[in-house]
């Protein structure tokens, strides 16, 4: 089937569950949903644990595929219903717990029919620890468990049902999502089907939608918001009560003195990256304060999910997180978080391509951060040279090679510290991301050096929107001809 084919089938599936599933008014699409679906359709099936931070939609993923998948449902929120709380609390006794859940729910659990739900399970240890059991005793029962990354951390070494349960990981709405769900359907198939040059002639409109991406950002409440009032003060209002809500967990799960330091390392995240290196320096956090006193807190951000850490490397080897060192960048879990912070102003939006180097470049490396790891499960990293100017925004790993990855927040498409990278590794290829509308395959020249010797890389040039691509592509280029 040719390509473009099959992509207004997967466009026409996604249509038809946007149609029929929403949250909060505004009609969504996660992939999730494709990846629930190969979970349901495996033979040997263990529980599914979802978990995310809060309020990227782990509840509505889980019940709009139970909806799309499912005969019967039976949901459990461990957070306000105290009877089925207490009973998994008594013992581990798999046929006691399934009828318990029936007589809860008013409803027979057919395995293959029928799709449990256990949400908020952090708040009851035990029935996270029950998952053991389901898997051993009950495996033709279909499970999703959800729960915040932090409270599931917490619980890790005392009852984690360790090799008994599948993960996934939720983040915010990906670029291509928030297309999907702000209508824009026909850009998300000219991407997929990979036409360049009408994605050229479309530069426009996908750098607006980009420029929306950036303020809004993926946080479902936040698109939700702007698709049933296309206020923007709205939407901020919506992300600053979400960053206060952020704020709040601080004290509710750490102790009073993580709490101050907490605080100060999410304050100091827009001022660390708008520093053109984007290095977290630790001592910038809290005068006088030293940096072994900063791990539990960055420990603690991180498990929550409300931040990510980008390792350096000092030499691109495979596997990239056995040269890691102890520098790193952290980024916030959302673009339009960060926007919201920065204080982004809603004007900055007709303001063209200058939002694109806001900060210097801040959000643009923010939203390819959050773009490699939502989208396409990649696990960035990034190098820098010592006592040299010369760093690389990301690296990742592609199949057998190292990919160098350099961000251009606006058109700027000098490659200086691309070429200083070649010269020291040799790598064969380069991906280029910015505002720059053109793709493009070219060879570059590296001249030799008194130290170096000369030679060529591949280096491609992609618009920033369609980050999406990214792997497809590099995987072409890999296996095409010279």
């Amino acid at each position: 089937m040719p390509r473009d084919e099959v992509n207004d089938i997967d466009i026409q599936q996604k249509n038809d569950i946007m149609s029929k599933g929403s949250e909060k008014g505004i009609d969504m699409y996660r992939k999730g949903i494709e990846k629930l679906k190969a979970w349901m359709e495996k033979k040997r099936r263990k529980p599914m644990l979802l978990l995310g931070a809060r309020q990227v939609g782990k509840t509505w993923l889980m019940q709009e595929f139970a909806r799309l998948h499912y005969k019967n449902v039976v949901y459990v929120r461990f957070d306000k219903e105290p009877f089925i709380k207490s009973s998994f609390e008594k013992d581990y006794n798999v046929s006691r717990l399934l009828m318990d859940l029936q007589l809860h729910s008013d409803t027979d659990i057919v395995p293959g029919e029928t799709l449990i739900l256990l949400d908020e399970i952090q708040e009851c240890p035990s029935a996270l620890t029950s998952l053991k059991y389901f898997c051993e005793e009950a495996g033709e029962q279909h499970i999703i468990a959800a729960g915040s990354l932090l409270g599931v951390a917490e619980h890790k070494g005392t009852g984690f049902p360790v090799g008994k349960v599948e993960r996934m990981y939720l983040g915010p709405l990906s670029f291509t999502e928030f297309l999907m769900a702000t209508k824009q359907e026909r850009l998300l198939r000219v991407l997929q089907c990979r036409d360049w040059e009408t994605i050229s002639a479309l530069h426009e409109r996908f750098e607006e939608q980009l420029r929306l991406y950036y303020f809004i950002g993926g946080m479902p409440e936040a698109v939700a918001t702007y698709m049933e009032t296309k206020s923007f003060s709205s939407v901020r209002e919506v992300q600053l009560n979400l960053l206060e809500d952020y704020r709040n967990d601080f004290s509710k799960h750490a102790t009073t003195s993580e709490t101050h330091l907490i605080t100060q390392i999410w304050n100091s995240i827009p001022v660390q990256l708008s520093r053109e290196d984007k290095r977290f320096i630790q001592s910038e956090v809290s005068p006088g304060v030293k940096s072994d006193r900063l791990r539990g807190p960055i420990r603690w951000l991180t498990d929550a999910g409300m931040v990510n850490l980008v390792r350096r490397v000092t030499k691109p080897e495979m596997p990239l997180d056995g040269f890691c060192d102890a520098c790193f960048k952290m980024f916030f879990l959302d673009v339009g978080l960060l926007a919201a912070r920065c204080r982004l102003r809603p004007a900055a939006l007709l303001e063209g391509n200058k939002v694109f180097a806001q900060y210097k470049g801040a959000l643009t490396e923010q939203y390819v951060q959050q773009q490699l790891v939502t989208e396409l499960g990649i696990r960035p990293y990034y190098w820098s040279a010592e006592r040299a100017s010369a760093e690389i925004d990301f690296l990742y790993e592609s199949e057998s090679e190292v990919i160098p990855m350099e961000v251009k927040a606006e058109r700027n498409l000098q490659a200086k510290s691309l070429q200083s990278f070649y010269r020291r590794y040799r790598r064969p290829l380069a991906v280029r991301l910015s505002m720059s509308p053109a793709y493009a395959v070219q060879d570059i020249h590296v001249a030799a050096t008194k130290d170096t010797m000369g030679g060529s890389y591949r280096l491609i040039d992609m618009p920033l929107y369609a980050l999406s691509l990214l792997e497809e592509v590099v995987c072409d280029v890999l296996h095409s001809p010279l």
